[in-house]
């Protein structure tokens, strides 16, 4: 994100902005593309909760978080843009803590890929994951991507309690 050194991210982190809420969408193209009508937007707090319950050893998906959290919500889908933003600031609020981490370098953009807008970018992800053995993996010669390689064998099960 620009300017991460000027902004609160811990002030963003816990400005719910009227959410959660469910709202139902028109879009023929949207509805199509996410199976349904019903669209659910999670405030930032709730993507740091979830990324806090990833244990060592375990990923998650900004996917997986957001099909979780539209079916604890009886919504169709969690809206992605808001997603990607959210997952962000939870991290960069961590951060800026230096304590009470949340372990954000455990969430994954979709298929495994490693995200360049985390904290210290793809390098400090690629070394907090091989620390807890994850294997990172180049893909591309010229739109070089990083990911964990195996991804969905480490992943987390939103489902449990645990």
């Amino acid at each position: 994100m620009p300017n991460e050194e000027k902004k609160d991210f811990n002030a963003m982190l816990h400005d719910s902005k009227d959410m959660p809420k469910v709202q139902i969408v028109t879009d023929p193209g949207t509805i199509k593309k996410y199976g349904g009508d019903r669209m659910y937007f999670a405030p930032p707090m709730e993507y740091d909760r979830a990324m806090r319950r990833v244990p060592e050893g375990k990923l998650a998906t900004i996917t997986d978080i957001r099909a979780y959290f539209a079916r604890a919500n009886g919504a169709d889908f969690t809206e992605p843009i808001t997603a990607g933003i959210f997952v962000s600031i939870a991290a960069w609020a961590s951060f800026q803590r230096g304590e009470d981490e949340t372990p954000y370098w455990r969430t994954l953009k979709a298929g495994g890929e490693l995200n360049p807008k985390y904290p210290g970018g793809i390098e400090a992800q690629r070394e907090s994951l091989e620390a807890e053995g994850h294997i990172v993996v180049q893909r591309g010669r010229r739109n070089i991507r990083y990911y964990v390689k195996d991804y969905e064998r480490a992943l987390y099960s939103f489902e449990n309690r645990n």
